[in-house]
């Protein structure tokens, strides 16, 4: 089979023999693949990841000096069945999956290990029990978004967004737009989008954010703090809280402490924002410490591989919660899949180009350079040769 391999950071094509699927495995004919933000990291950072992967206990992650093939982004037919396997769907069946396989009694990553070859390819490996049918009439352009929409779905998870909270996303690439498509799914009313290009907020508009704005020239934080019960200001906290002390306490033997208590569980009180980094550089997150509102909750969603720092102060001060995202359960996997098939979600704005196997290193060097394009899908059965 025809697959695009990486190795010290080069990207060619290669004739690969035909994966036979083990125990428990299904052989898909790939359909779609996507190009991850990870798989730009993986290329040329592939040794800083695989260490950091040991320090959590994987071993295998991809390092440079391996031949590999990327794509943990992929929906494919179903093609062939390995042993031991249920055989729940009919040869030609659309699938998706987890990006998560057993090779030899270790589970890998699908597309990120050498032991779990990926969908930049002809015909992937899944495991049966990691696969879930595609709904009838979704296009495949739509069903290899589940994966990276899945990310994004955790990450509003991770930050317990309200519909009446307002959402603050800094970063429109790829993982920013399918952030503010989740919290628009989830019916958040307010969502702030940020980016300095201007073709990715187009894209944050057309995929539902209700501001957005050009850091060069607009702060997200002014857009923010013009949302009422929004706290900027140290001494607006301080002095709303004595305020309110003071007019609860001229009411004789009122109970003042309890009605703090009650109000605070009806969400009475200064309005805490949810803020998204979906960028991955040094110094955002100093940034949005040093800027977010008081009591924000920070999710981390961008993939720095690079040391940072910010000031804990500073967090500390503002009573900050920071918090990390990464990946997604199974649960949150199908549910993504089902939202984009009934249409509560369409990312259909993400896909801004689809290549063959051949077109595979321009689209890295595209993506690398350029800020015209989220998501950049691979159809294995496009010939673009001579």
């Amino acid at each position: 089979m025809r697959a695009v391999t990486v190795h010290q950071g080069v990207l060619e094509v290669a004739d690969l023999p035909l994966p036979e699927p083990g125990r428990g495995q299904v052989r898909l004919k790939v359909t779609r693949a996507g190009i991850c933000g990870s798989d730009l990291h993986a290329r040329l950072h592939a040794d800083a990841a695989a260490d950091i992967a040991a320090e959590v206990g994987y071993d295998d992650f991809m390092r440079r000096d391996q031949r590999v093939v990327l794509g943990h982004e992929f929906t494919g037919t179903v093609d062939a069945y390995g042993p031991g396997c249920h055989r729940r769907w009919e040869v030609g069946q659309p699938l998706v999956a987890l990006p998560l396989i057993r090779s030899d009694g270790d589970v890998h990553m699908t597309g990120l290990s050498r032991h779990a070859p990926g969908g930049y390819a002809e015909y992937v490996l899944v495991a049966e029990d990691t696969a879930m049918p595609v709904p009838d009439g979704l296009d495949p352009d739509l069903a290899a978004l589940t994966e990276p929409l899945a990310v994004a779905r955790h990450a509003v998870n991770r930050g317990e967004v309200a519909k009446r909270d307002v959402a603050v996303v800094v970063g429109c690439g790829p993982i920013g737009l399918a952030v503010v498509l989740m919290l628009k799914a989830a019916g958040v009313r307010r969502v702030i989008a940020s980016d300095y290009s201007a073709r990715r907020r187009d894209l944050a508009r057309a995929c539902g954010a209700d501001v957005v704005v050009d850091p060069a020239t607009t702060s997200p934080w002014d857009a923010l703090a013009a949302e009422k019960g929004v706290v900027t200001s140290v001494t607006k906290l301080y002095g709303d809280g004595l305020d309110a002390l003071h007019a609860l306490r001229r009411v004789p033997r009122l109970p003042w402490w309890s009605v703090v208590k009650g109000a605070q569980r009806l969400g009475v009180g200064p309005r805490s924002p949810v803020v998204f980094e979906c960028v991955g550089v040094p110094g955002v997150i100093d940034d949005i410490v040093t800027h977010a509102p008081f009591l924000a909750r920070v999710v981390v969603v961008g993939v720095c591989m690079e040391p940072d720092s910010f000031r804990p102060t500073m967090a500390v001060n503002k009573e900050l919660d920071l918090r990390f995202s990464f990946c997604y359960d199974p649960a949150e996997f199908r549910e993504t899949l089902h939202l984009v098939a009934d249409g509560t979600v369409d990312p259909r704005p993400l896909v801004t180009d689809v290549v063959g196997l051949d077109g595979v290193a321009a689209a890295f060097d595209t993506l690398a350079a350029a800020d015209q394009h989220a998501k950049i899908l691979i159809d294995p059965q496009i010939q673009e040769g001579p």
